[in-house]
């Protein structure tokens, strides 16, 4: 508990830190959901319409939900040449802040993230996407961005290892690999005959609140946060930051 209230309280500083940083954030994160979410309104209204599978959609989801749980910053676009993570990560070691803390603090951020940007793209969506409006109740649908969610919470745990642990070039070329393999599973499920884009409607669908899929995903995307947690962690200590 006192861990939690620790990270809370680093997180409160940083809300009450540049005023004009967190709008230009803000603003900026508001853009990219848009632009994410619009396309992706697009391809689900498409593909519900015409009721034909797309890898497309299917990698858009696998590729976009786990990055909602970002911080869209002009700090976090220059990771390459800065490496904004690394000098930051050194900095709270120079203090005399716990790694559990400052770990703690990281999940809070994405949690954060995930509300916020998970409301505003999931939103948008339903929003532009009349016949996927037409196919799912407001609670079903809630239901589906709740199924996505924790997949996205699941390759967030990789995500924080990555983010801690290697330099912003290495960083830059694992996520890049992240995204490749997403798109090897969507082809991979499109060849196999399937959609996880209608999976994951009708099981939000036919079940509601009860959809084992999505409460699966939630478990998996949570002990999956917290196994990476501890294993950062550990390699955490023995790796330089000069």
């Amino acid at each position: 508990m006192q861990t939690l209230k620790d990270s809370w309280f680093m997180i409160r500083g940083d809300l009450r830190g540049d005023k004009i940083r967190i709008v230009i954030t803000t603003l900026f994160s508001i853009v990219v959901m848009s632009y994410l979410a619009g396309l992706m309104g697009l391809l689900a209204n498409s593909s519900v319409n015409t009721y034909q599978s797309s890898a497309l959609a299917d990698y858009l989801l696998l590729a976009t939900v786990p990055i909602l749980g970002f911080t869209y910053s002009r700090r976090a676009i220059k990771y390459w040449r800065e490496d904004p993570y690394t000098r930051m990560l050194a900095y709270l070691r120079s203090l005399p802040i716990p790694l559990n803390v400052v770990m703690c603090r990281r999940k809070l951020q994405s949690v954060i993230c995930f509300a916020l940007n998970g409301t505003l793209f999931f939103g948008l969506i339903y929003t532009l996407a009349g016949h996927l409006r037409d196919s799912l109740s407001p609670l079903g649908y809630v239901v589906f961005s709740f199924t996505w969610i924790g997949y996205g919470l699941a390759v967030t745990g990789l995500y924080i290892f990555i983010e801690f642990l290697y330099s912003g070039k290495a960083y830059f070329w694992l996520v890049l690999l992240m995204m490749l393999i997403a798109f090897g599973g969507a082809m991979l499920v499109k060849f196999s005959g399937g959609n996880l884009l209608f999976y994951s409607i009708s099981c939000s669908k036919e079940w509601g609140l009860l959809s084992p899929l999505m409460w699966g995903t939630l478990l998996v995307g949570t002990v999956s946060v917290q196994l990476f947690s501890k294993w950062t962690i550990v390699r955490l200590k023995s790796r330089d930051l000069v």
